[in-house]
Protein backbone atom coordinates (compact mmCIF):
# COMPACT_ATOMS: atom_id res chain seq x y z
CA UNK A 1 0.00 0.00 0.00
CA UNK A 2 2.83 2.42 0.95
CA UNK A 3 0.39 1.02 0.72
CA UNK A 4 -1.68 -0.61 1.71
CA UNK A 5 -1.52 2.52 2.81
CA UNK A 6 -4.63 1.17 1.80
CA UNK A 7 -5.75 4.19 0.62
CA UNK A 8 -2.37 4.25 -0.26
CA UNK A 9 -1.01 1.24 -1.78
CA UNK A 10 -1.98 -1.14 0.94
CA UNK A 11 -5.56 -1.67 1.18
CA UNK A 12 -6.23 -4.09 -1.48
CA UNK A 13 -8.63 -6.31 0.30
CA UNK A 14 -11.21 -3.73 1.24
CA UNK A 15 -13.90 -5.48 -0.77
CA UNK A 16 -15.16 -9.05 -0.43
CA UNK A 17 -13.98 -11.40 -3.15
CA UNK A 18 -17.15 -11.19 -5.18
CA UNK A 19 -17.16 -7.40 -5.19
CA UNK A 20 -13.45 -7.21 -5.90
CA UNK A 21 -14.16 -9.11 -9.08
CA UNK A 22 -17.46 -7.42 -9.89
CA UNK A 23 -16.29 -3.81 -9.73
CA UNK A 24 -13.44 -4.24 -12.22
CA UNK A 25 -15.71 -6.40 -14.40
CA UNK A 26 -18.33 -3.68 -14.68
CA UNK A 27 -15.58 -1.22 -15.49
CA UNK A 28 -14.35 -3.61 -18.15
CA UNK A 29 -17.80 -3.84 -19.74
CA UNK A 30 -17.93 -0.07 -20.15
CA UNK A 31 -14.39 -0.07 -21.47
CA UNK A 32 -15.03 -2.82 -23.97
CA UNK A 33 -18.18 -1.26 -25.34
CA UNK A 34 -16.46 2.08 -25.74
CA UNK A 35 -13.34 0.77 -27.46
CA UNK A 36 -14.69 -2.38 -29.16
CA UNK A 37 -12.85 -5.60 -28.43
CA UNK A 38 -9.80 -5.06 -26.29
CA UNK A 39 -6.81 -7.00 -27.59
CA UNK A 40 -3.73 -7.80 -25.52
CA UNK A 41 -0.36 -6.77 -26.85
CA UNK A 42 1.61 -9.29 -24.83
CA UNK A 43 2.67 -11.41 -27.79
CA UNK A 44 2.50 -15.17 -27.53
CA UNK A 45 0.14 -15.19 -24.56
CA UNK A 46 -0.53 -18.49 -22.90
CA UNK A 47 -4.08 -19.83 -22.94
CA UNK A 48 -6.42 -18.12 -20.54
CA UNK A 49 -7.73 -20.96 -18.41
CA UNK A 50 -11.42 -21.14 -17.65
CA UNK A 51 -10.84 -23.94 -15.17
CA UNK A 52 -8.11 -23.98 -12.56
CA UNK A 53 -5.32 -26.41 -13.28
CA UNK A 54 -2.87 -26.26 -10.39
CA UNK A 55 0.86 -26.14 -10.93
CA UNK A 56 3.24 -28.79 -9.62
CA UNK A 57 3.93 -28.54 -5.90
CA UNK A 58 6.42 -25.85 -5.02
CA UNK A 59 9.94 -27.13 -4.52
CA UNK A 60 10.96 -24.49 -1.99
CA UNK A 61 8.36 -25.15 0.70
CA UNK A 62 10.19 -27.72 2.78
CA UNK A 63 9.50 -26.15 6.17
CA UNK A 64 6.31 -25.38 8.03
CA UNK A 65 5.70 -21.82 9.21
CA UNK A 66 6.50 -22.84 12.79
CA UNK A 67 9.93 -24.04 11.72
CA UNK A 68 10.57 -20.69 10.06
CA UNK A 69 10.01 -19.05 13.45
CA UNK A 70 6.73 -17.23 12.73
CA UNK A 71 5.15 -16.64 16.16
CA UNK A 72 1.77 -18.20 16.91
CA UNK A 73 -0.67 -15.78 18.58
CA UNK A 74 1.90 -13.01 18.22
CA UNK A 75 0.55 -9.47 18.42
CA UNK A 76 0.72 -7.74 15.04
CA UNK A 77 1.38 -4.16 13.97
CA UNK A 78 0.85 -3.04 10.37
CA UNK A 79 3.08 -0.04 9.64
CA UNK A 80 2.79 0.61 5.93
CA UNK A 81 1.75 4.21 6.48
CA UNK A 82 4.97 5.07 8.31
CA UNK A 83 7.57 3.46 10.56
CA UNK A 84 7.57 3.93 14.33
CA UNK A 85 8.55 2.08 17.51
CA UNK A 86 5.86 -0.57 18.12
CA UNK A 87 4.20 -1.30 21.45
CA UNK A 88 6.26 -3.53 23.75
CA UNK A 89 3.73 -6.36 23.38
CA UNK A 90 4.03 -6.48 19.58
CA UNK A 91 5.88 -9.50 18.20
CA UNK A 92 5.19 -9.19 14.45
CA UNK A 93 5.64 -5.99 12.41
CA UNK A 94 4.92 -5.43 8.70
CA UNK A 95 6.76 -2.58 6.96
CA UNK A 96 7.37 -1.46 3.38
CA UNK A 97 10.45 -2.98 1.73
CA UNK A 98 12.17 0.41 1.73
CA UNK A 99 11.86 0.71 5.53
CA UNK A 100 14.12 -1.09 8.03
CA UNK A 101 12.84 -4.08 10.02
CA UNK A 102 12.24 -3.84 13.75
CA UNK A 103 14.89 -5.50 15.92
CA UNK A 104 13.49 -8.02 18.37
CA UNK A 105 10.34 -8.70 16.33
CA UNK A 106 9.38 -11.02 13.50
CA UNK A 107 9.52 -8.46 10.70
CA UNK A 108 7.65 -8.96 7.42
CA UNK A 109 8.65 -7.03 4.30
CA UNK A 110 5.86 -5.63 2.13
CA UNK A 111 6.36 -6.02 -1.63
CA UNK A 112 3.81 -4.77 -4.16
CA UNK A 113 4.44 -7.72 -6.44
CA UNK A 114 1.78 -7.68 -9.14
CA UNK A 115 1.40 -3.93 -9.69
CA UNK A 116 3.73 -0.95 -9.70
CA UNK A 117 4.15 1.18 -6.62
CA UNK A 118 3.03 4.81 -7.01
CA UNK A 119 5.81 6.76 -8.68
CA UNK A 120 7.72 3.65 -9.81
CA UNK A 121 6.06 2.92 -13.15
CA UNK A 122 8.97 4.46 -15.08
CA UNK A 123 11.42 1.93 -13.64
CA UNK A 124 9.48 -0.93 -15.23
CA UNK A 125 10.04 -2.05 -18.80
CA UNK A 126 6.97 -1.36 -20.94
CA UNK A 127 7.07 -5.04 -21.84
CA UNK A 128 6.16 -5.88 -18.24
CA UNK A 129 3.08 -3.66 -18.09
CA UNK A 130 -0.31 -5.00 -19.18
CA UNK A 131 -1.59 -3.26 -22.29
CA UNK A 132 -4.71 -3.34 -24.43
CA UNK A 133 -5.25 -1.28 -27.56
CA UNK A 134 -1.96 0.48 -26.86
CA UNK A 135 -2.95 1.66 -23.39
CA UNK A 136 -1.34 0.54 -20.12
CA UNK A 137 -3.95 -0.87 -17.74
CA UNK A 138 -4.06 0.61 -14.25
CA UNK A 139 -5.87 -0.57 -11.16
CA UNK A 140 -9.24 1.26 -11.33
CA UNK A 141 -9.15 1.77 -7.56
CA UNK A 142 -5.48 2.79 -7.52
CA UNK A 143 -4.95 4.64 -10.82
CA UNK A 144 -1.31 5.38 -10.04
CA UNK A 145 -0.52 1.64 -10.05
CA UNK A 146 -0.05 -0.13 -13.39
CA UNK A 147 -0.86 -3.84 -13.60
CA UNK A 148 1.99 -6.27 -14.33
CA UNK A 149 1.62 -8.48 -17.40
CA UNK A 150 2.04 -12.04 -16.10
CA UNK A 151 0.60 -13.72 -19.20
CA UNK A 152 3.67 -15.56 -20.52
CA UNK A 153 6.64 -17.45 -19.14
CA UNK A 154 9.03 -14.95 -20.70
CA UNK A 155 7.32 -11.97 -19.08
CA UNK A 156 7.23 -13.70 -15.71
CA UNK A 157 10.96 -14.44 -15.95
CA UNK A 158 11.65 -10.79 -16.78
CA UNK A 159 9.46 -9.73 -13.88
CA UNK A 160 11.37 -12.01 -11.49
CA UNK A 161 14.63 -10.47 -12.69
CA UNK A 162 13.22 -7.13 -11.50
CA UNK A 163 11.67 -8.24 -8.21
CA UNK A 164 14.02 -10.92 -6.87
CA UNK A 165 16.60 -8.25 -5.92
CA UNK A 166 13.89 -6.61 -3.80
CA UNK A 167 13.37 -9.92 -2.00
CA UNK A 168 17.10 -10.37 -1.55
CA UNK A 169 17.32 -6.86 -0.09
CA UNK A 170 14.56 -7.66 2.39
CA UNK A 171 16.65 -10.61 3.62
CA UNK A 172 19.85 -8.55 3.69
CA UNK A 173 18.12 -5.86 5.73
CA UNK A 174 17.13 -8.45 8.34
CA UNK A 175 13.50 -9.24 7.58
CA UNK A 176 12.24 -12.75 8.38
CA UNK A 177 9.23 -12.82 6.04
CA UNK A 178 7.75 -11.15 2.98
CA UNK A 179 4.17 -10.50 1.82
CA UNK A 180 3.37 -10.19 -1.89
CA UNK A 181 0.48 -7.83 -2.50
CA UNK A 182 -2.05 -7.69 -5.36
CA UNK A 183 -2.12 -11.38 -6.15
CA UNK A 184 -5.67 -10.72 -7.35
CA UNK A 185 -4.59 -8.28 -10.08
CA UNK A 186 -5.98 -10.63 -12.73
CA UNK A 187 -9.48 -9.63 -11.61
CA UNK A 188 -8.69 -6.10 -12.80
CA UNK A 189 -7.13 -7.12 -16.13
CA UNK A 190 -10.24 -6.95 -18.36
CA UNK A 191 -9.90 -10.68 -18.96
CA UNK A 192 -6.34 -10.52 -20.31
CA UNK A 193 -4.84 -12.34 -17.32
CA UNK A 194 -5.90 -15.48 -15.49
CA UNK A 195 -5.47 -16.75 -11.96
CA UNK A 196 -3.06 -19.34 -13.33
CA UNK A 197 -0.85 -16.61 -14.78
CA UNK A 198 -0.47 -15.03 -11.33
CA UNK A 199 -0.15 -18.42 -9.66
CA UNK A 200 2.83 -19.20 -11.90
CA UNK A 201 4.52 -15.92 -10.97
CA UNK A 202 3.70 -16.46 -7.30
CA UNK A 203 5.57 -19.76 -7.40
CA UNK A 204 8.72 -17.99 -8.57
CA UNK A 205 8.34 -15.27 -5.93
CA UNK A 206 7.89 -17.78 -3.12
CA UNK A 207 10.86 -19.84 -4.27
CA UNK A 208 13.00 -16.68 -4.23
CA UNK A 209 11.77 -15.87 -0.72
CA UNK A 210 12.58 -19.35 0.56
CA UNK A 211 15.99 -19.32 -1.15
CA UNK A 212 16.76 -16.20 0.88
CA UNK A 213 15.51 -17.63 4.16
CA UNK A 214 12.22 -15.73 4.21
CA UNK A 215 8.72 -16.98 4.81
CA UNK A 216 6.19 -15.97 2.13
CA UNK A 217 2.74 -14.59 2.90
CA UNK A 218 -0.33 -14.90 0.69
CA UNK A 219 -2.25 -11.65 0.22
CA UNK A 220 -5.73 -11.63 -1.38
CA UNK A 221 -7.59 -14.35 -3.30
CA UNK A 222 -8.94 -16.19 -0.26
CA UNK A 223 -10.92 -18.63 -2.40
CA UNK A 224 -7.71 -20.03 -3.93
CA UNK A 225 -5.78 -20.40 -0.68
CA UNK A 226 -5.37 -24.16 -1.00
CA UNK A 227 -3.91 -23.93 -4.51
CA UNK A 228 -1.64 -21.07 -3.47
CA UNK A 229 -0.36 -22.98 -0.45
CA UNK A 230 0.09 -26.32 -2.19
CA UNK A 231 1.25 -25.16 -5.63
CA UNK A 232 2.99 -21.85 -4.98
CA UNK A 233 4.23 -22.77 -1.50
CA UNK A 234 2.97 -19.84 0.59
CA UNK A 235 3.67 -20.35 4.31
CA UNK A 236 1.12 -18.04 5.91
CA UNK A 237 -1.66 -15.61 5.02
CA UNK A 238 -1.71 -11.89 5.73
CA UNK A 239 -5.20 -10.53 5.16
CA UNK A 240 -7.11 -7.28 5.38
CA UNK A 241 -10.69 -7.15 6.67
CA UNK A 242 -11.19 -10.91 6.42
CA UNK A 243 -13.32 -10.90 9.58
CA UNK A 244 -15.41 -7.98 8.39
CA UNK A 245 -16.12 -9.69 5.07
CA UNK A 246 -16.38 -13.24 6.40
CA UNK A 247 -13.34 -14.58 4.52
CA UNK A 248 -11.11 -15.61 7.44
CA UNK A 249 -12.33 -19.20 7.38
CA UNK A 250 -10.95 -19.68 3.85
CA UNK A 251 -7.49 -18.76 5.08
CA UNK A 252 -7.66 -20.57 8.44
CA UNK A 253 -8.75 -23.81 6.73
CA UNK A 254 -5.43 -23.82 4.88
CA UNK A 255 -2.95 -21.99 7.13
CA UNK A 256 -4.38 -22.81 10.56
CA UNK A 257 -2.69 -20.71 13.24
CA UNK A 258 -0.62 -18.83 10.70
CA UNK A 259 -3.17 -16.24 9.59
CA UNK A 260 -2.49 -12.57 10.31
CA UNK A 261 -5.41 -10.19 9.87
CA UNK A 262 -5.72 -6.40 9.78
CA UNK A 263 -9.17 -4.96 10.48
CA UNK A 264 -10.00 -1.27 10.05
CA UNK A 265 -11.62 1.23 12.37
CA UNK A 266 -13.86 2.66 9.65
CA UNK A 267 -15.49 -0.76 9.39
CA UNK A 268 -15.93 -1.60 13.07
CA UNK A 269 -15.63 -0.12 16.53
CA UNK A 270 -13.03 -1.15 19.08
CA UNK A 271 -15.78 -2.95 21.00
CA UNK A 272 -16.80 -4.92 17.91
CA UNK A 273 -13.16 -5.80 17.30
CA UNK A 274 -12.77 -7.10 20.86
CA UNK A 275 -15.85 -9.28 20.30
CA UNK A 276 -14.11 -10.77 17.27
CA UNK A 277 -11.07 -11.43 19.44
CA UNK A 278 -13.21 -13.60 21.70
CA UNK A 279 -14.51 -15.65 18.77
CA UNK A 280 -12.57 -18.96 18.62
CA UNK A 281 -12.97 -18.97 14.83
CA UNK A 282 -11.10 -15.68 14.42
CA UNK A 283 -7.46 -15.73 13.27
CA UNK A 284 -4.86 -15.87 16.02
CA UNK A 285 -3.06 -12.72 14.88
CA UNK A 286 -5.47 -9.77 14.57
CA UNK A 287 -4.95 -6.03 14.81
CA UNK A 288 -7.34 -3.07 14.47
CA UNK A 289 -5.81 -0.13 12.60
CA UNK A 290 -6.98 3.16 11.15
CA UNK A 291 -7.51 3.17 7.39
CA UNK A 292 -4.48 5.34 6.59
CA UNK A 293 -2.20 3.40 8.95
CA UNK A 294 -1.21 6.62 10.69
CA UNK A 295 1.66 6.92 13.13
CA UNK A 296 1.26 7.49 16.90
CA UNK A 297 0.62 11.15 17.65
CA UNK A 298 -1.61 11.57 14.63
CA UNK A 299 -5.25 12.12 15.70
CA UNK A 300 -6.27 9.45 13.17
CA UNK A 301 -4.04 6.77 14.77
CA UNK A 302 -5.89 3.64 15.91
CA UNK A 303 -4.20 0.51 17.26
CA UNK A 304 -5.75 -2.37 19.18
CA UNK A 305 -4.88 -6.06 19.44
CA UNK A 306 -6.49 -9.13 20.92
Amino acid sequence: MQIPCLLKPQMRTILPSVLRVAVPFLTAVVFLFSTSACSATSGNSEPSNQQLTTLPAASGNALEASEWGLPVNGQLDYQLGGSYTPEDTVQIVVRDRESPPVAGTYSICYVNAFQTQPGEEDMWSENLLLEGDGEVFHDPNWPDEAIADTSTTQKREEFLALTVPWIEQCATDGYQGVEFDNLDSYTRSFGLLSFENNLALAQGLVEAAHANGLTAGQKNTAEYSEALHESAGFDFALTESCAYYGECGDYVAVYGSYVLDVEYSDEMTTEEFQTLCEDPDSPNGMVLRDRDLAEPGDPAYVFATC
